[in-house]
């Protein structure tokens, strides 16, 4: 997926197929020939003939409120924001081993540092990092254990 974020900087995200099959589904309930998230109103009562005849993408305010409204259904607890979600991308790929350079790409960051800066390591990354040290390392000659 093409996303121009910060900065006005290009970003390729891969995305797993099922989220591809599901964006193409939605995307056939409006047609827009240009935008994937047109400004069509609710339940696309702005389109003509189920084309979407938006000229613009959906704003960041109904993205948001989608964003709110599916945590509130879901009874989440915690106040989660779109930006909530680049961390946790961010912070699952590291968990699976993914590089930080490959994460830097990611995000769109220009330096490394701040991508260190950005991501934070969380308890199950300092429990992975432990079972490989261990794994890595075993027991030490002359140990008792």
């Amino acid at each position: 997926m093409h996303l121009t974020g910060k900065g006005a900087k290009d970003r390729y995200v891969p995305l797993p197929t099922t989220t591809v099959r599901l964006l193409r589904n939605y995307w056939a309930s409006h047609r827009h020939p240009r935008l994937l998230f047109p400004a069509d109103g609710r339940n696309h009562s702005l389109a003509k003939d189920g084309v979407s005849q938006a000229t613009t993408p959906m704003s960041e305010t109904a993205v948001q409120g989608a964003m709110k409204q599916i945590t509130k259904n879901l009874r989440f607890g915690k106040k989660v924001s779109i930006h909530t979600l680049r961390h946790s991308y961010a912070t699952h790929l590291l968990e699976a081993g993914v590089g930080l350079k490959v994460i830097q790409k990611y995000l769109g960051h220009s330096s490394l540092q701040t991508t260190m800066v950005y991501l934070h390591l969380t308890d199950t990354a300092e429990a992975n990092a432990r079972e490989e040290i261990e794994k890595l390392f075993g027991r030490l000659p002359g140990s008792d254990e």
